[in-house]
């Protein structure tokens, strides 16, 4: 039986060096839009659901791309999508 070849890994290690050039840089590196809100509970649920209704997920890769609880009953979140769908 012949030994399986692990598959050549310097594309993903230029994508890593890519990506982590570009953080420090400052930059995203993407090109997605992002908002961060902090809103009560239920504002922020509204909020997040107004973005996938103007912003189609299919079409826009729209998601939530972080959330956090504050004290209060706030949510901190950021919302990410594509800037426009083709």
């Amino acid at each position: 039986m012949s030994r399986l070849s692990r598959p050549p890994l310097d594309g993903l290690r230029r994508q890593l060096h890519r990506s982590r050039s570009d953080r420090a840089g400052g930059g995203s590196g993407d090109s997605f839009v992002r908002e961060t809100f902090t809103l009560p509970r239920d504002a922020a649920r509204s909020k997040a659901r107004e973005w996938f209704e103007r912003y189609p997920k299919a079409a826009y890769w729209t998601s939530v791309e972080s959330w956090r609880l504050l004290p209060g009953d706030e949510v901190e979140f950021t919302m990410r999508r594509l800037p426009s769908a083709d």
